[in-house]
This record gives structure tokens, sequence and C-alpha cells, in this order.
């Protein structure tokens, strides 16, 4: 597989949090300031991605959880256009993608993912969105916890594929994906998570903590800068 690891010379803080956070809480974190990049060797994994989280249509969160209390309504919806970008340049670039979904097919052990209460659900439920469906050599893996690691193999596909580093998506940014964030470094792997391509049911929840997994665990970078990278890899590829 082609390497490329190219720094991407941006403000570190130019943000959806920029505005949120006053200059003295940047200040006490500008130690953590660094050049971001995407790192060799690189998959996707989206997260989450699973009808129930669409479900409702595009219509605002309070409102769409008084029938559908798993969607994220429009927020969810707003990362389906830049992911589906982000889909097509890594396939152009034969990077493997993976998606990590909710396991319906057996019972469950004791507990859940998170506290939220689910009203219904079946297997429809964690089916992948349409609009972002896997293509027949993608990978999905079926958890049971809020990490894409815990108790799945995760892990030995992609070490199996070689992966050093991982582009993410999907949601939630304060749950499900943070936790698949923080394993994902914890395992070795350098992380790139696309700010475009992830969501929550809040602002406030999305905004903190894609700063705080900015500064410790990930690189956030815009749906551009990705886009450029990985088509800059398959024009690598086809000239080889």
């Amino acid at each position: 597989m082609i390497e490329l690891e190219e720094k991407m010379p941006r403000d570190f803080e130019d943000h959806c949090w920029k505005e949120f956070f006053d200059e003295e809480t940047l200040q006490i974190y500008r130690h953590y300031a660094r050049d971001v990049y995407i790192g060799n060797r690189p998959a996707v994994l989206m997260i989450d991605v699973y009808k129930a989280s669409y479900e409702g249509g595009q219509q605002k969160v309070s409102e769409v959880i008084k029938e559908f209390p798993s969607s994220c309504g429009e927020r969810a919806w707003a990362m389906v256009e830049p992911a589906k970008q982000l889909l097509k340049a890594a396939r152009a670039a034969g990077i493997p993608i993976t998606y990590c979904t909710g396991e319906t097919r057996s019972q469950p052990q004791k507990g859940r993912a998170t506290n939220r209460q689910v009203l219904k659900e079946d297997e429809s439920s964690y089916e992948i969105l349409e609009e972002l469906a896997p293509k027949t050599n993608d990978l999905v893996v079926f958890k049971q916890r809020a990490s894409a690691f815990f108790g799945t193999p995760l892990i030995s596909h992609l070490t199996q594929m070689g992966v050093q580093s991982l582009i993410m998506g999907g949601g939630t940014t304060s749950g499900c994906l943070r936790a698949a964030v923080q394993d994902a470094k914890a395992n070795g792997f350098h992380v790139t998570l696309v700010e475009e391509c992830c969501y929550d049911r809040t602002p406030i929840n999305h905004m903190v903590n894609l700063f705080d997994m900015h500064h410790k665990y990930a690189d956030v970078m815009h749906i551009d800068e990705v886009l450029d990278h990985l088509y800059g890899l398959s024009k690598l590829k086809k000239a080889s």
C-alpha cells in the first residue's frame, strides 16, 4: 500500500468550537497544539451510522425524539453528505472501510452500551443508513458496548489488513464515537476525526467532546483537508 504522511498547515483551533471557548481556556490547552495529519496505511472507521439515528428525518432533535427517542434528527443528517464524500474518496484511494453498528442478532449481555432508554428496536434499527451503505468489500463489525473495540474482532481485522491509522466519523461524538477514538489511541493507532462527518444530539456535547479529543486523542480535520489527502493517494495509486 502506498504511504503518504502529510502535515496540514492550519490553525489548530480553527474548528466548530473556536467561538465557544474563551481565550483563557484556549491558553490552558495551548501545550497540546501540534501539526495534524493523516497517518500512514489508513482505514476508514464509521461508528453507528445506523438507521435508528436518522429516523424521523431532518427534524430538530427536541421534536424528533418525541416519536423516535433514538434519533439525532437534523444533526445526524447534516453529516450524511460529507460522509458520502469521504467514503467515495476512500474507495477511490483503495483504503479499507469498516463500519461498526449495534448487535441485535443475539441477546445482549448484562447492561447496554449506554443508559439511554430505548422504547423499541429491532434488527432494522441497526442497519447502516442506505445513503452510507457498505459495498461488497467493506467490513461490518457488530458490538454490544459503546466502543467498537470492546468484545469485537475489530483489532484483529485491522491488524490483519496492516492498518496503522484510522480516519473516523459517525456518532455520537460524546458517546460511542468517543469511546472508539480513545480505544483506538490506546491500541496505538493514529486517529483522524473528520469534523463534518461526526454528529451528536446537541451542539454543546459535539463541540466540547471534539475539542477534548482533538487535544488529547485525535487530530480533528475538516472534510476538505481529508478529501485532498485521499484524492492525492488515489492519484499516486493510479500512477504506480
